[in-house]
């Protein structure tokens, strides 16, 4: 064998390998889309939640916190549609928040001890029951937080209660909904 039909063989070789993980890398991406996850994990049995009115325990007295909550929870699980939201009475599920936690804090200090931003943290419990088996799925605090600028205090905080409300929704959503 020469050295010249060696090289040829070594690289129609190499030239089949890269061809092979191509073709695999390929049929990999294209199956991708093959699944969802969204709801793949609420049993059959769950077809609607409720979702009464949480209950602040903070010792903030924020106002109007107990039904942003609520309603932005309401309003990702419509959102979702893997859950019909319902009444107490006709739900299979039902899911209790209660805030535990909401503390505003520094978050950026600079130089000569000056608050740049400010960080607003909502801790929320959460206990989820399914009515049908009668028995808690899941019970767990969801922590999450969002930052303001100090330079804009009062609307600043406000959205950052907002934002950082939004954030643990979605959290409770995901935990519902694929958590099992």
């Amino acid at each position: 064998m020469t050295l010249l039909n060696l090289k040829s063989k070594k690289r129609f070789g190499a030239a089949f390998v890269s061809l092979i993980l191509i073709l695999t890398a390929l049929l990999n991406l294209t199956s991708c889309g093959v699944y969802s996850f969204t709801g793949a994990s609420v049993p059959e049995h769950l077809k609607t939640i409720a979702i009464p009115i949480a209950d602040d325990r903070s010792g903030t007295a924020e106002p109007g916190l107990r039904e942003n909550l609520t309603n932005q929870l309401i309003q990702r699980f419509i959102e979702d549609n893997t859950l019909q939201v319902t009444e107490k009475l006709k739900a299979d599920a039902l899911l209790e928040c209660t805030i535990v936690s909401l503390s505003d804090a520094p978050a950026i200090v600079t130089a000569g001890e000056n608050v740049d931003s400010r960080r607003m943290t909502v801790a929320v419990k959460v206990v989820y029951r399914d009515l049908v088996k009668r028995k808690t799925i899941y019970e767990k605090t969801f922590t999450n937080y969002f930052d303001y600028a100090s330079t804009n205090p009062v609307d600043g905080r406000s959205n950052a209660i907002t934002e950082a409300t939004k954030l643990i929704c979605e959290d409770i959503l995901l935990d519902t909904v694929s958590g099992w």
